[in-house]
């Protein structure tokens, strides 16, 4: 695709933007939870029926995907998440979450507004490419569970199946710049939810009972071992306990203690070996204390690694660098978060690239990496503090997914 057909799809973003502006800050004033995205949703296939995008929705319960074919070529897969968090805003914009206790803490506000933009200019250039793209605007991110559940919904049955898969997500990184990891970019994530079974009784008797506090305690306590002994330094591993909720008086031993945990992975041998130990270090704490039954442990969410195409991400960085600059792009150190768009490219067997879109004031940003106080005063994803500037991120996001989309849909002969 020539530098030229894609300044030519660009072209109409200026005039379009203060229309994404405000689609943003009705987003981000109007958050909803994880497969209650009913209200965005609704927005999204408004948008994309008036660009000409064949809709289809209510895929994964209240997954949206538009379909716009364009002649002969490859099919490209944009992907955007919908779903908020159950965190209460504090960041004082004027366009503030309304909804007490729901708030875009950690961009899909941004996410979905640039996949709007994108879909409206290649819908409008569409002389300058040719192939199929398809927006795919996905539940329950948060949840772990959103794109298996479109999968499971019949989502290649019902939508060509892509080429090549691409999506971006809002950093606390300086507005204006793209940061990229070659390979695994994202680690695996498995919650788990361990329930401990002991013996009720009353405080006074402890001897009457198996204490399932102490059992419970003595895991959390040792299951760091698995990390700090069992865990080769080479090996990036993170082990954290989240949660510990057992009984309800200061008199009354209970019968069950339940803990939940999340770990952190970066290779398929390493997660299973790490699950298998925390699962040996929970029944063995059980059977230590004499507990008459194993502990139960129940998977809450599991996300796969996130690992991108290498030549996927060198071409499309080549098209980024030819747009922004290269001091736009820089490469990043694996995040120890988690994704689940890697699923869309796995079930269609297809490349992914997926890349962090730099999302703070760039002044504050620069001022706080020169303090050395990155951690401390730019807020991260999932705070309630977390408020990316709408410019230049809204513009740039919106643009690196017409870049990368013109990318994938390439074709001899085709374009201006």
């Amino acid at each position: 695709m020539s530098d030229r057909a894609r300044e030519m799809v660009l072209a109409p973003l200026d005039a379009r933007m203060a229309d994404l502006e405000a689609l943003y800050e009705d987003l981000h004033r109007n958050p909803e939870l994880s497969f209650q995205e009913t209200r965005t949703a609704a927005e999204v296939a408004r948008r994309l029926k008036a660009d000409g995008f064949d809709v289809l929705t209510g895929i994964g319960r209240t997954g949206v995907v538009g379909v716009l074919r364009n002649g002969d070529g490859p099919t490209v897969l944009l992907r955007a998440d919908m779903d908020a968090l159950p965190v209460t805003e504090q960041t004082g914009l004027p366009y503030a979450s309304t909804h007490e206790g729901v708030m875009h803490a950690c961009g899909h506000d941004v996410h979905v507004t640039c996949l709007i933009g994108a879909a409206g200019l290649l819908a409008t250039g569409r002389d300058h490419w040719s192939g199929t793209l398809v927006a795919l605007f996905q539940p329950a991110e948060e949840d772990g569970g959103g794109a298996q559940k479109m999968i499971d919904d019949g989502l290649y049955e019902k939508v060509p199946v892509p080429d090549v898969v691409y999506a971006q997500h809002v950093a606390p990184l300086g507005a204006g710049l793209i940061a990229y990891h070659d390979g695994a970019c994202m680690a695996a994530a498995d919650s788990l939810r361990i329930t401990f079974h002991g013996t009720g009784g009353h405080g006074s008797r402890p001897e009457t009972t198996v204490d399932p506090i102490l059992m419970a305690a003595s895991f959390v306590q040792r299951v760091q071992s698995v990390v700090a002994r069992e865990t080769a330094s080479r090996e990036q591993v993170v082990v954290t306990v989240g949660s510990f909720h057992a009984g309800d008086a200061p008199n009354v031993i209970p019968d069950h203690a339940t803990v939940q945990l999340s770990i952190r992975t970066f290779d398929e041998e390493v997660r299973a070996r790490v699950l298998a130990a925390v699962d040996r270090i929970a029944r063995a704490e059980a059977a230590a204390s004499g507990a008459a039954r194993a502990p139960e442990t129940e998977t809450i969410a599991d996300f796969p690694v996130t690992r991108n195409d290498s030549d996927t991400l060198r071409e499309v960085n080549a098209s980024f660098a030819g747009l922004f600059g290269e001091q736009a792009l820089f490469p990043y150190d694996p995040a120890s978060g988690s994704e689940d768009a890697g699923l869309l490219a796995t079930a269609a067997e297809a490349p992914l690239y997926y890349w962090w879109l730099g999302g703070w004031d760039p002044a504050a940003f620069r001022k706080a990496l020169e303090a050395g106080r990155i951690s401390q005063d730019i807020p991260s994803n999932h705070s309630a503090r977390f408020a990316p500037v709408q410019q230049p991120t809204l513009t740039m996001g919106t643009r690196a997914l017409v870049a990368a989309a013109l990318t994938g849909l390439q074709k001899e002969g085709a374009g201006a």
